[in-house]
């Protein structure tokens, strides 16, 4: 499966900057829907966040997915791989 990656940035409301990319099927092309899996993810982690902007979440590049993102994206749609400050 190919994949698309959404770099996604997020200020923290203690000063942090977030950062993650959010993996979904390349047939995905819908930003509010990218959007939605972002605030899912954020959801997750009960961080106090300012709100999610989607020009701070930006289309990356297509990749080849790992046998786990698969799993991830059949059973909730998206996976997402944390890089900084996602917790």
């Amino acid at each position: 499966m190919d994949i698309a990656v959404w770099d996604t940035y997020v200020n923290r409301t203690d000063g942090l900057l977030m950062h993650f990319d959010i993996l979904v099927s390349t047939e995905l092309q819908d930003s509010d829907q990218i959007l939605e899996y972002a605030n899912q993810f954020l959801a997750s982690k009960e961080l106090d966040v300012e709100n999610v902007e989607i020009r701070k979440c930006q289309f990356c590049h297509i990749e080849r997915a790992t046998d786990e993102t698969v799993r991830a994206i059949e059973e909730k749609g998206f996976d997402i791989i944390e890089f900084e400050n996602c917790n």
